[in-house]
């Protein structure tokens, strides 16, 4: 997927939900609410041991699901993600190692920016669709709004203190591609399983597509 493509993919999509997968036979009843509910890109954070064998699980066995990495920090990391079905890799950040690994992969990359320096350094690396990661204590809806004069190339995903109705105002946004979130997925209905009310959460999310704006 070359990252224009990342762009186009993102932006058919109102939600990325950030998932944090603690269990892997969650991990596929989890992916198919999501998916049910209309929400089909899914990022699958590093942050626990469940991680990559959920990525490759989803990757090969729930239709319609595009697997992203997310919280990716090492080249080492990236290159792992990539081997388990990552579509796509997203980062908090971006380092030298992190950029160059990228330019050495097949798989997408979506750093992560906080500052207008951030996005400016990114932006003469040839990377236009980026993650505004912290959102909320970044600044927020004003502030991603106001980098939109200067910064027009520039494209987001914010990501960071997003829920519905927040969703919402950024994605009213101009230089906003789609939100990443948590929401999606509360930690009490997947240890409950309660997969009815998350595709139910994934709907309302769905339905984000195109309202905003």
């Amino acid at each position: 997927m070359p990252s224009s493509d990342l762009s186009t993919l993102l932006a058919g999509t109102p939600v990325v939900p950030v998932l944090t997968i603690e269990s892997v036979p969650t991990a596929l009843p989890l992916a198919r609410a999501l998916v049910d509910g209309g929400i089909t890109v899914l990022e699958i954070t590093l942050r626990t041991p469940a991680a990559l064998e959920a990525m490759r699980a989803i990757a090969g066995e729930v239709e319609g699901a595009v697997v992203g990495a997310g919280t990716v920090l090492t080249p080492a990391q990236y290159q792992t993600a990539a081997r388990a079905g990552a579509r796509f890799v997203v980062s908090p950040g971006a380092t030298p190692a992190l950029l160059e690994a990228a330019a050495a992969s097949s798989v997408p990359f979506l750093p992560g920016a906080a500052t207008a320096s951030e996005v400016m350094r990114l932006l003469e690396h040839g990377y236009s669709c980026l993650k505004f990661f912290p959102a909320g204590p970044a600044g927020g809806i004003p502030y991603l709004g106001a980098l939109a004069a200067p910064l027009p190339e520039a494209r987001f995903c914010p990501t960071g203190g997003i829920d519905l109705e927040r969703a919402r105002g950024y994605l009213a946004l101009p230089n906003v591609l789609c939100v990443g979130g948590s929401w999606l997925a509360p930690r009490d209905a997947v240890v409950a399983g309660d997969w009815s009310r998350i595709t139910g959460l994934a709907r309302a999310a769905a339905a984000l597509r195109g309202s905003a704006k």
